[in-house]
């Protein structure tokens, strides 16, 4: 898995029909690709922190991956949440980290535009509510940022080993 961190990529029309078909919805906010696969499609998106009609959304990352999105669904269902939120608070080490990994988040929506009064996302900095931002947050920031995230990436399946999790064309492409 290429867990280096990418600098987000403006859309192509191809990833824009990519991300629709994973989502089985036109994507809301999307602002950049923030992470891609190794099959070549986003696997996560930058969102902006307001939707085009002013509302807040705090979810910059965004994990859209369908069979990525699955295999974290299945990590919560298995109470993997409920066990990192108890090792924060059995573990100083990775309470810190994972507070660090809070103001990167912070930051990196911030520098796109502030949400004052808005937490940042995934339960962070105090618990774990959403391993699916977690793991977004790694993949585009890259290994050793957010310690959860990284735990959960190394949990997951190859999600891109049978190949793409959709092949989507571009209005262009079907023109």
């Amino acid at each position: 898995m290429n867990s280096t961190p990418q600098h987000p990529t403006e859309p192509t029309d191809a990833d824009l029909a990519a991300v629709r078909a994973q989502l089985g919805r036109p994507p809301r906010g999307l602002r950049a690709v923030a992470h891609r696969c190794p099959c070549g499609n986003p696997d996560v998106v930058e969102t902006r922190p307001r939707l085009e009609d002013g509302t807040p959304f705090p979810t910059t990352y965004y994990l859209t991956c369908p069979r990525a999105a699955s295999a974290v669904g299945t990590l919560e269902a298995d109470g993997v949440m409920k066990r990192m939120t108890a090792a924060l608070a059995e573990d100083p080490d990775l309470a810190a980290a994972y507070r660090a990994a809070h103001e990167d988040y912070l930051a990196r929506r911030d520098a796109i535009e502030v949400l004052p009064g808005f937490p940042s996302a995934g339960g962070m900095p105090d618990r774990v509510k959403c391993l699916h931002v977690l793991a977004a947050h790694s993949l585009a920031a890259g290994p050793g940022v957010n310690p959860l995230g990284d735990r959960t990436l190394d949990l997951l399946p190859d999600w891109w080993a049978k190949g793409p999790c959709v092949t989507a064309r571009s209005t262009e492409e079907s023109a």
